[in-house]
């Protein structure tokens, strides 16, 4: 594929130098020639069938020519995107890995039953009664059922909703999370943002190949300093257990809500959710 592309590249250039030499009268009459006979093909070709070369090539060309002239072409920009697509669904196909068995509806019936017949129960403890009658489940097991079935947490069964939680403390509540991008040579980069819950303002903390425990911390570091500007300090922070939000990550933000810390905020102490 490399070696095709090369040389049908270094033909193409040969090809415009010999075009260049000619006269302007002799070039239009080869173009108005080489338009028509395009036009010709496309009556009789729906899809041209292209080698990985020709795509390289196309969207190559098709980067020195302005977006008004490409309409003449059928490398269009959605086709391009399409292309770029299929490359990086390519590299990026992973193994199918089979899932969990399903819990029987017996046991979700039970561990519902245990939650909400004791509103100070929490899923671990739940799990320790369920291995008392000899169904052994993960905790994290026990916790997806009462999420999935609308189960809040146990020390909010007999207190708020998480719904009313949510907004009563949205404004001073912070989430952060990672996504990525795929770039043009197939390098995926890691975005880490952060949104405020009340007014859905987002900050783009950073952008790495290589995130790491410490990179995100100094991420966190720098975004302190813009959000000691709030009129409401961050008293929650909601994020996952992901091994790059490390102990560090969780100190920048337990600083801005000391307020006897030297160099924290106006913040006041709240417990940080994960």
């Amino acid at each position: 594929m490399a070696l095709s592309f090369f040389y049908l590249a270094f033909v193409r250039v040969l090809q415009l130098l010999r075009l260049s030499r000619r006269d302007t009268d002799g070039l239009a009459i080869e173009i108005v020639m080489l338009r028509h006979e395009v036009a010709v093909l496309r009556r009789q070709v729906i899809r041209p069938a292209l080698q990985p070369s020709d795509r390289a090539l196309l969207a190559g060309l098709s980067r020195l020519l302005d977006r008004k002239r490409l309409g003449r072409f059928f490398v269009q920009p959605d086709t391009l995107l399409r292309w770029h697509r299929e490359l990086v669904r390519r590299k990026w196909i992973y193994a199918h890995r089979p899932g969990r068995p399903s819990i029987p509806a017996g046991t979700v019936a039970i561990i519902l039953s245990l939650a909400r017949e004791n509103p100070c129960w929490g899923y671990r403890r739940i799990q320790g009664e369920m291995a008392r009658l000899g169904v052994i489940l993960a905790p994290s097991s026990v916790w997806a059922i009462l999420r999935r079935h609308g189960v809040d947490p146990s020390p909010m069964r007999t207190g708020p909703t998480w719904t009313e939680f949510i907004s009563t403390q949205a404004s001073s509540m912070l989430a952060c999370d990672f996504f990525s991008v795929d770039t043009v040579l197939l390098k995926r980069l890691y975005v880490l943002f952060f949104i405020e819950l009340d007014t859905r303002r987002v900050y783009v903390a950073g952008v790495t190949a290589s995130p790491s425990g410490a990179w995100v911390a100094q991420q966190a570091r720098n975004l302190s300093m813009v959000l000691a500007e709030r009129v409401l300090p961050v008293k929650f922070l909601i994020r996952d257990r992901d091994a790059k939000f490390t102990l560090s990550f969780d100190e920048v933000f337990s600083l801005r809500r000391d307020p006897d810390h030297p160099h924290s905020g106006a913040g006041t102490p709240g417990q940080r959710l994960r």
